[in-house]
């Protein structure tokens, strides 16, 4: 038991001023404590989503620079049949969710008199969690004109 509980249970039991605002103050402190929730997103900052590809990439004006700027170094690069450099990024992201509730009450009964003091308490509870995780796949192919900006683009997601 910390102190400041010792020399809170001491006031009411031994000393008997407040005994009912430090139960209720207790009672409270104890269910404000054990009320949580939460939840939390396992997923670093990702540039590659759908949305940046359509923001960011111009054909005939976007260069190289401005997409390893964007979308950093690309997993493959490649040259197709017609002498093109090809750009190939593929990013796989996993989404984690995890929560959980619940609370507590509890009760401290105390009496004391003539420098002799008792007490005793009961309490109950409950709390649920829950997680889910989703798979997220992003791929995009770059081609660039030989003056090194964007010729054509082709990008798919999908989430599971």
């Amino acid at each position: 038991m910390t102190d400041f509980a010792e020399r809170y249970l001491y006031g009411i039991v031994v000393e008997g001023w407040g005994c009912m605002r430090r139960i209720a103050f207790l009672v409270t402190l104890a269910c404000a404590s054990s009320l949580s929730a939460k939840s939390q997103e396992a997923d670093q900052p990702n540039t590659l989503t759908q949305g940046m590809v359509q923001m960011t990439l111009r054909v005939g004006t976007t260069t190289q620079t401005e997409v390893l700027e964007a979308f950093g170094a690309p997993n493959i690069t490649t040259l197709d049949a017609q002498g093109q450099e090809v750009w190939v990024y593929d990013r796989q992201a996993t989404v984690s969710s995890n929560g959980s509730s619940g609370f507590s009450i509890g009760m401290l009964l105390g009496a004391g008199g003539d420098g002799v003091g008792g007490g005793g308490g009961f309490g109950f509870g409950s709390s649920k969690s829950r997680s889910s995780q989703t798979q997220r796949s992003m791929t995009l192919i770059i081609k660039f004109n030989p003056d090194k900006r964007v010729s054509d683009f082709k990008s798919r997601s999908s989430s599971f």
